[in-house]
């Protein structure tokens, strides 16, 4: 694996953001979610396609807060534009297990 600079890291622009809603994304090619995600009042909501069906139900994930990348650039997925990338750990059967914090903190947060 290749190691990377702090300066690296520091570009990819990781923030903590809660779900305000979540729907099916029923044009996906592969079972995803359409996520609306509050990153507090500097960026705002973004939107988000995110392949997390095996685990989760929309109505569960409302309330959740996940760690997102902000400063990628937008991308179309069918009918929708992404404008963040929710990040998560894929397993071995497929599934994927968001990236969360353990205790809630304030929306907008970046990583460090």
């Amino acid at each position: 694996m290749d190691t990377i600079s702090w300066a690296d890291f520091a570009q990819v622009d990781l923030r903590v953001g809660t779900i305000i809603s979540a729907e099916v994304f029923k044009e996906a090619r592969k079972p995803a979610y359409i996520l609306h995600v509050d990153f507090g009042p500097k960026i705002g909501v973004r939107k988000s396609s995110a392949q997390i069906t095996d685990l989760y139900q929309p109505d569960n994930l409302v309330g959740q807060q996940v760690i997102g990348v902000i400063n990628f650039p937008e991308k179309q997925i069918g009918p929708i534009r992404s404008q963040c990338l929710v990040t998560g750990f894929p397993q071995a059967d497929g599934s994927v297990v968001l990236a969360q914090p353990q205790q809630p903190v304030a929306n907008g947060l970046k990583l460090a």
